[in-house]
């Protein structure tokens, strides 16, 4: 009741075809495709530019005036220590 069925959607192609003609209604549809391609196209142009507008700000993309740094951070090669126990209880006399 609220949708389109099968049959809806074919009578309403046979009057598109019957009003625009075969080939004016192939043209249309192929330059509704090539404006979809042209569309995707320049999202993901977009998209690239985004991610690479954020790896240069942050510092994932190497920039020729700032040589990329390859010695391991001093706290690297020694971790810290884990802290030691706690003393044990301790042992009540029994003499109160």
């Amino acid at each position: 009741m609220g949708g389109f069925s099968l049959w809806h959607i074919l009578i309403f192609a046979i009057v598109l075809l019957l009003l625009f003609g075969g080939n004016r209604f192939s043209n249309m549809m192929g330059d509704v495709a090539k404006g979809l391609k042209s569309f995707k196209q320049g999202m993901a142009d977009d998209d690239d530019e985004q991610r690479r507008r954020y790896e240069r700000e942050h510092g994932r993309l190497g920039s020729p005036d700032r040589p990329i740094e390859v010695t391991p951070h001093p706290r690297a090669a020694d971790p810290v220590a884990p802290p030691p126990p706690p003393p044990p209880p301790a042992a009540q006399d029994p003499r109160g």
